[in-house]
């Protein structure tokens, strides 16, 4: 098969044996893949990727050599493994969550040379974790279905209070994702702040009460005007006088070194910091700052099978638009490019690839 193959740290284009079924297993021709923020970290900075996989317990594979990324998947089934039940007939199109396992163990799919990706034509998947995509939706949109369950999970992690702020920092698929859950969960005023015109746009296609360029003004400087106490110590004056105030929860979705110590400084007393973005490097805080205004943060990473199932149901059922923050197609030979691209946030927001078109330039 083709595949975008991890080659002394770039994406090259070869002929790579076709994947095998073993048992459980489901062969399927990919359709739809979406390029991930995770991906972009990894290529980007490898060392550090692989070292806090090891250091997160798991198996950290060279990214820089020997993969073929991407785990926001649609799929067709080609044909099923030994010992599989094959409940769903061959053509069917399928999406699932990212997990391989199997005889040859587990792991990520698109992170491990066991399961190829879905810049490949063709990908391994578990018959257990595969799903079929309800109501003839787009296999680019099912593919966001990761992505989206993703921020569903953050979502969760925050448990949100029934009228809390949530400001969502950083506007890129996962960001928007934190969005649109939010919304389709009923939370809300929900504060959308990025840098990007185009990307704030999206936040309010996809229900943004608030949106806020940060080079115009700081998102802090609103916590009193949305209803939020800033300070500790009037906080505590509010709840000695029997009120209940209104409770913040701000989702870190940039992931830069210096982003989680600006949320820090930035979040009112008593607030959530749910850290969605991917931060490779160290990022230094002041405790006496989370202990005084008295700060959680928690941290969020993947979704579980329900959370996926419950997204691509919403997703299929129109309550998430996830196919709005599609911004471009590409084939294999368009990714490299596709990537470089995305470094521009006012020209993309998610380029998803097929495999099978064989133009470089992104539609």
């Amino acid at each position: 098969m083709r595949a975008a193959v991890t080659r002394a740290g770039k994406l090259v284009v070869e002929e790579v044996p076709d994947p095998v079924p073993r048992a459980g297993q489901v062969l399927v021709r990919t359709l739809a893949c979406g390029i991930c923020g995770s991906d972009l970290h990894a290529l980007g900075d490898p060392e550090a990727f692989n070292d806090v996989v090891r250091r997160s317990g798991g198996t950290a594979h060279d990214i820089r050599d020997g993969l073929v990324l991407g785990h926001e998947f649609a799929a067709e089934i080609v044909e099923y493994g030994p010992g599989t039940v094959g409940a769903l007939p061959v053509g069917t199109v399928v999406c699932g969550p990212p997990i391989g396992a199997g005889p040859q163990g587990t792991g990520i799919v698109g992170y491990t040379p066991a399961y190829p990706g879905g810049f490949g034509e063709y990908m391994i998947l578990s018959e257990a974790f595969t799903l079929p995509v309800p109501n003839g939706l787009d296999p680019r949109t099912a593919a966001l279905t990761e992505p989206f369950s993703v921020a569903a999970r953050a979502v969760r992690r925050a448990e949100l209070a029934p009228g809390a702020v949530a400001m969502v920092i950083g506007l890129g698929p996962v960001g928007l994702g934190v969005v649109a859950v939010l919304k389709a969960r009923g939370h809300g005023p929900v504060v959308a702040v990025d840098f990007s015109p185009r990307r704030r746009a999206l936040a309010a296609q996809l229900g943004a009460d608030l949106l806020i360029d940060p080079a115009v003004e700081s998102p802090y400087d609103r916590w009193t005007s949305l209803g939020v106490i800033p300070g500790m110590m009037d906080r505590m004056a509010a709840e000695y006088r029997g009120l209940r105030p209104t409770e913040a929860a701000v989702f870190e979705c940039v992931g830069a070194p210096g982003m989680l110590a600006r949320v820090v400084e930035g979040a009112p007393a008593a607030a959530k910091i749910v850290l969605v973005g991917v931060c490779l490097r160290p990022d230094p805080i002041d405790p006496g700052l989370l202990a005084n205004k008295e700060l959680e943060i928690r941290g969020s990473f993947g979704s579980s099978p329900a959370e996926y199932r419950q997204t691509l149901r919403e997703i299929a059922e129109g309550r998430i638009d996830a196919g709005a923050v599609i911004t471009g197609t590409t084939g294999l030979d368009g990714l490299t490019g596709a990537i470089a691209e995305l470094g521009e946030p006012d020209r993309h927001a998610k380029i998803v690839v097929d495999p099978s078109l064989d133009r470089a330039a992104i539609r």
